[in-house]
């Protein structure tokens, strides 16, 4: 077989990047010449993350639609469109690609659409319980749609769906510390209550204003806390631990070591998108869920009911958190027999291999091309 050529899609956010980057992973070491290109959307995160990752990456002047829908500024954004599906199209032409992946984000709409269009052999990947607006519009072109959820069938074809589950870090669970010497190499006492907060790439307003309000709470309590507050509000949150003097409350713009920081972790306060989701089941930790409200179709709220509906996880709305969420976690890490059951019952809803199962799909559409 020849070395496979390999279009994939998408970004905007860590939850899409991260699987996207995890399926290329999964092809290249199925396929050491496999020759992989992204293509993002300029601006976005994508475009650092992935030359990080070790890939290449182009970008398009595409962009999402301005609310109320009928701004004239989205004249604008309709002509940065059509430019990304004509530079799309040359792309596709100059790098001959076997197959195109999308992942949702911005990007993946018009190179999709023309790979499709070019008889490129397309496959889908929707990370969230709530199909995503590109996604859809995408379906009737590709031909494998890889989902994470049951009953999808309202969103895509149901002969073109295969569960596969999402894609997350490898790294995530190629970590082989102790509990104990996560602790350490973080630079925390080992015996004490351990809480890690993350809100997403970006951060989480509602979260980062909840667990400043309770510094003082954790503080007495002496509950650790490995806070991400993501980088727009690391500065105000980093102020507040000091003018609390906190010393078990450590806020930080991004955590580079996440696998770490998971490990040291008795439970997790989380958004709730689809990459979150994976990691907490794949990983088995205990966790608090506030969705965030800012979401098209109020995705992350059913994502989080998806777990909270089987005991996997504990469910907070985002407009209880800053009256609630302390004292549900300060309440949760100190209850570890509550810890243990939602660790067994999140366990059982970890789908693994999902990057290898998806690359073998890819794969299979080339042959059957």
């Amino acid at each position: 077989m020849k070395e496979p050529r390999i279009i994939i899609s998408g970004g905007g956010t860590g939850g899409h990047i991260f699987p996207a980057i995890s399926i290329a992973n999964a092809i290249k070491s199925k396929y050491p010449d496999a020759k992989i290109l992204f293509v993002g959307a300029n601006g976005r995160m994508e475009m650092t993350r992935v030359p990080e990752a070790g890939y290449e990456i182009k970008g398009l002047p595409v962009r999402g639609l301005i609310r109320p829908l009928w701004s004239p500024k989205n004249v604008a954004v309709m002509i940065d469109f059509l430019r990304s599906k004509q530079m799309v199209k040359k792309i596709i032409r100059d790098f001959k690609p076997d197959a195109a992946v999308g992942v949702g984000g911005y990007a993946s709409a018009p190179t999709l659409n023309a790979a499709a269009s070019l008889g490129i052999p397309c496959l889908i990947q929707e990370q969230n319980s709530y199909a995503g607006v590109t996604n859809k519009s995408l379906a009737k072109k590709a031909k494998k749609i890889c989902v994470a959820y049951d009953g999808m069938e309202r969103f895509f074809p149901a002969d073109r769906i295969i569960k596969t589950g999402n894609p997350v870090r490898q790294a995530l669970l190629a970590n082989t510390m102790t509990r104990e010497e996560a602790r350490e190499t973080l630079g925390l006492k080992k015996d004490r209550p351990t809480i890690l907060v993350i809100g997403g790439s970006l951060g989480a307003r509602t979260i980062n204003n909840a667990i400043a309000a309770g510094i003082q709470r954790f503080e007495e309590k002496e509950i650790q806390v490995i806070w991400q507050t993501g980088k727009y509000y690391a500065e105000d949150c980093e102020r507040q631990a000091r003018e609390m003097n906190a010393s078990y409350v450590r806020p930080q713009a991004f955590i580079s070591d996440m696998a770490t920081a998971y490990k040291a972790a008795d439970i997790v306060i989380s958004r709730a998108g689809a990459s979150s989701i994976s990691e907490l089941c794949l990983l088995g930790k205990a966790s608090v869920l506030v969705p965030s409200p800012n979401v098209a179709e109020d995705h992350q709220t059913k994502n989080a009911r998806a777990l909270s509906d089987k005991k996997a996880a504990l469910f907070i709305p985002d407009n209880m958190a800053c009256k609630t969420l302390v004292e549900e976690a300060v309440a949760l890490v100190q209850d570890k027999d509550m810890i243990a059951s939602l660790e067994q019952e999140v366990s059982k809803l970890a789908l693994k291999d999902s990057a290898d199962i998806i690359a073998d799909e890819v794969i299979k559409l080339m042959h059957n091309s």
